[in-house]
């Protein structure tokens, strides 16, 4: 069975990593679309303004398939590349990090810098808090509003979350979630239910 699984940055970490006058300076945060890298390469770079390079990489789905790494004017695959490794390497998801540079004057060469955003991502993971979190599925389910209860019953579980009900004059719709490896399981049993409607099934 595929794992629903996934580790992921619970709360942030940073780091500060110094190499012959260099400072890098990683930050990790959980994100899971383009636009919340954005925002937050954005308050970086005001907060860094004078910062020679900010470099970055990200996985932001829990496959490994929806990744970038970004060098910033530095060498070619030097800097994004490092620190996207250290993301694969912990194995994580929905991760964002990204190393400031303020260059000391001494040129690093290219096999220095990839060692340093390699140490300052690493260091970074290890200042974040991960937690590991289920893959989850979503959908809806539509009954006559003497079916509801036995709705419930079947979405009891641990692992299964009610987030919203709508009404209208004879009927009731509970949105749900799941793990994704009870999701068909609980698809087949709804549809057992008579008159039930699934919402949202692919």
């Amino acid at each position: 069975m595929e794992s629903d699984i996934y580790s992921t940055i619970a709360q942030p970490g940073e780091s500060i990593y110094k190499e012959k006058g260099s400072k890098f300076i990683g930050y990790c945060f959980h994100s899971k679309t383009e636009d919340e890298v954005k925002a937050v390469l954005d308050d970086i770079h005001k907060q860094h303004h004078q910062a020679r390079h900010v470099c970055y990489a990200y996985i932001l789905d829990t496959e490994g398939k929806v990744f970038r790494a970004n060098d910033d004017g530095e060498p070619s695959n030097s800097a994004g590349m490092p620190i996207l490794g250290q993301i694969r390497s912990a194995e994580l998801s929905q991760t964002f990090i990204a190393v400031v540079r303020y260059f000391g004057g001494v040129k690093l060469g290219v096999g220095g810098l990839i060692q340093a955003y390699k140490a300052a991502a690493q260091e970074a993971v290890s200042n974040a808090k991960i937690e590991k979190r289920f893959i989850m599925e979503s959908a809806a389910v539509q009954v006559p509003f003497d079916l509801v209860n036995e709705v419930m019953r079947i979405l009891k579980g641990d692992d299964i979350k009610i987030t919203d009900q709508a009404y209208d004059p004879t009927s009731c719709t509970v949105y749900f979630e799941s793990r994704k490896s009870q999701f068909q399981q609980l698809i087949d049993q709804l549809s057992l239910i008579h008159q039930a409607k699934l919402i949202g099934i692919d």
